[in-house]
């Protein structure tokens, strides 16, 4: 498993139990101390998770406008935890690709439902946000050469 593909894991599990804890706690050391990590893959875990915590109100809002038909509040857990690391990546991690990020949360970590649902969001979060301008122009010079390859 690649260091930033486990840091995501990693990351999810961790929002999901900042989901129903509220705060870290014991919890959280204990998750560490059970769970292995790379030192790398453990940082990365933890930016994007205090990234999402910075951002969440913002990412909330965000994912609502989006999300036609729901509130964010009524989502499963897992596939509101998947939508906030998504969209913080896309909006804060520039050196991440759209790409990587809408493909590889959504499938990785929910069933067949929760990927459409997912990437459906956050396709439209990428092809309508105004600073995601240069992400969406990368994606399609990505996807033109991969066609003519």
């Amino acid at each position: 498993m690649g260091s930033r593909h486990q840091s995501r894991e990693r990351a999810l599990q961790i929002l999901f139990q900042y989901d129903i804890h509220g705060k870290p706690g014991v919890w959280l050391d204990e998750f560490w101390k059970q769970c292995t990590a790379s030192d790398d893959a453990k940082a990365f875990a933890e930016q994007l998770v205090e990234g999402v915590l910075e951002h969440k109100k913002d990412l909330d809002a965000l994912i609502g406008k989006y999300a036609t038909n729901w509130k964010v509040s009524r989502m499963q857990i897992v596939d509101r935890n998947i939508l906030r690391l998504g969209a913080y990546e896309l909006l804060w991690l520039d050196e991440i690709p759209a790409k990587v990020t809408v493909n590889e949360l959504a499938k990785d970590f929910g069933d067949e439902e929760a990927a459409k649902f997912v990437n459906g969001i956050l396709d439209k979060v990428l092809a309508t946000e105004a600073k995601l301008e240069g992400k969406r122009r990368e994606a399609v010079r990505q996807a033109t050469g991969r066609r003519q390859g």
